[in-house]
């Protein structure tokens, strides 16, 4: 089940190229089950056709504040009325202006004006317009009203220039309309998150792994920052998208990965270490690609660091660690002497056998083990239960009275 399912969204489209864009938004909307109703500009269908918004969305696209008909005569009080969210992309300097203004001389900025939900505003034009201080003004006195703004890309431009304007991705603009929805408990709050495998080279070519494919630390690090926390992510070698707004630091063995962790750690932070960390290396790195022979080869491998045992034994104050347990049997007794032998306040441990559970799926099905019991959660989508695992968190921050949100 998607985070938008069920979410009313009204979207204002205004009169950019980028509009083409914005009907991919509807798509990507409805696909998430959302309810999509949208709003025009008349410059707006210069670029595209409301039957291509109506068509997407399945719903009428509204465009007149005059209208004759019954439904809609009071569109402009009664549309925000009905939603839960607004988001205007794109947003033109033109839009930006009337609304930083009050302006109300069309429907959609009338209806932003009566609007009392979230409005979530994407600035899309050429580079100069951006930058012009009357504009760059009126994007801080939108966002002083209480609007979220979702910061435009650099790119190429319709223009032909290179530079900031760009309407960003669906991706980013996603998450800005997700974090509506969540709780800010870990506002405040600085969460340093590890995912995905690490790599031991054995040659050139070769290197020991395994099969995580860190969809789950990635997981956590989204609903983190949609909770309000500022976000780290060391990853090894995966091929996800970086999360927006995280910082992401991309590694590949677990010595690089202990050194990343071990720059950033602060006191009063959350550490996650979801990474499936190689637990050995070979002992002598190969210069040269190994030939094959008919006698075959010997590997000897030695310990990599235990990068979670270290941090359990040298916890800064008010640290917060979570471990995960990739378990394939007795899932509650090694979480039990993990969660004792490596000083954590909680672990999840996963079946890595399960086909709904296992690796590089969309689903898990975790049991949660703190100090003062255990919790089996149902099987979920790998978001679901990342925002499970930060509800229990959140408790344990307010239990030793470390939280701050």
């Amino acid at each position: 089940m998607s985070n938008l399912q069920g979410k009313r969204i009204l979207l204002g489209v205004t009169g950019s190229v980028a509009a083409y864009k914005a009907a991919e938004w509807v798509r990507a909307l409805v696909k998430e089950d959302a309810m999509v109703t949208v709003v025009m500009t008349k410059a707006a269908e210069r670029f595209i056709a409301p039957l291509t918004f109506s068509a997407l969305s399945g719903n009428p696209v509204y465009r007149d504040m005059f209208s004759d008909e019954s439904e809609r005569v009071m569109a402009h009080i009664n549309l925000s009325r009905e939603a839960d969210a607004i988001l205007i992309a794109p947003a033109t300097a033109q839009t930006i202006a009337r609304l930083s203004a009050g302006g109300a001389d069309d429907l959609l900025s009338t209806v932003i004006l009566a609007a009392r939900i979230p409005v979530v505003f994407c600035p899309a034009m050429n580079s100069n317009m951006l930058a012009h201080p009357a504009t760059q003004e009126n994007i801080r006195r939108l966002q002083h009203f209480g609007y979220h703004l979702v910061q435009p890309d650099c790119g190429s431009l319709a223009c032909g220039e290179v530079g900031d304007g760009r309407l960003p991705e669906w991706d980013v603009a996603r998450e800005a309309l997700l974090a509506l929805f969540e709780p800010n408990d870990l506002m405040g709050k600085k969460v340093l998150i590890t995912a995905g495998p690490t790599r031991e080279p054995l040659d050139p070519v070769r290197f020991l792994s395994n099969r995580s494919s860190g969809k789950m630390g990635f997981a956590l690090a989204r609903t983190a920052r949609r909770r309000g926390a500022e976000v780290a992510l060391i990853t090894g070698p995966v091929s996800l998208l970086d999360p927006p707004g995280v910082e992401v630091v991309r590694v590949t063995t677990a010595e690089e990965m202990e050194k990343a962790v071990v720059s950033r750690l602060e006191p009063g932070q959350v550490v996650v270490k979801s990474a499936a960390v190689a637990d050995f290396k070979p002992a002598v790195y190969q210069a040269h690609k190994i030939k094959k022979t008919s006698q075959g080869l010997q590997l000897d491998l030695e310990k990599n660091i235990d990068i979670l045992k270290k941090l359990g034994e040298k916890r800064l104050e008010g640290q917060v660690l979570v471990g995960f347990a990739a378990e394939s049997r007795d899932h509650t007794g090694e979480g039990l002497r993990k969660l004792k032998e490596k000083n954590l306040d909680l672990i999840v441990v996963n079946d890595i056998l399960g086909e709904q559970t296992g690796f590089d799926v969309e689903t898990n099905q975790v049991t949660l083990i703190d100090r003062t019991g255990n919790t089996a959660l149902p099987l979920l989508t790998k978001e679901a239960t990342a925002n499970r695992i930060w509800d229990r968190v959140v408790s344990l921050l307010h239990e030793r009275g470390g939280y701050g949100g």
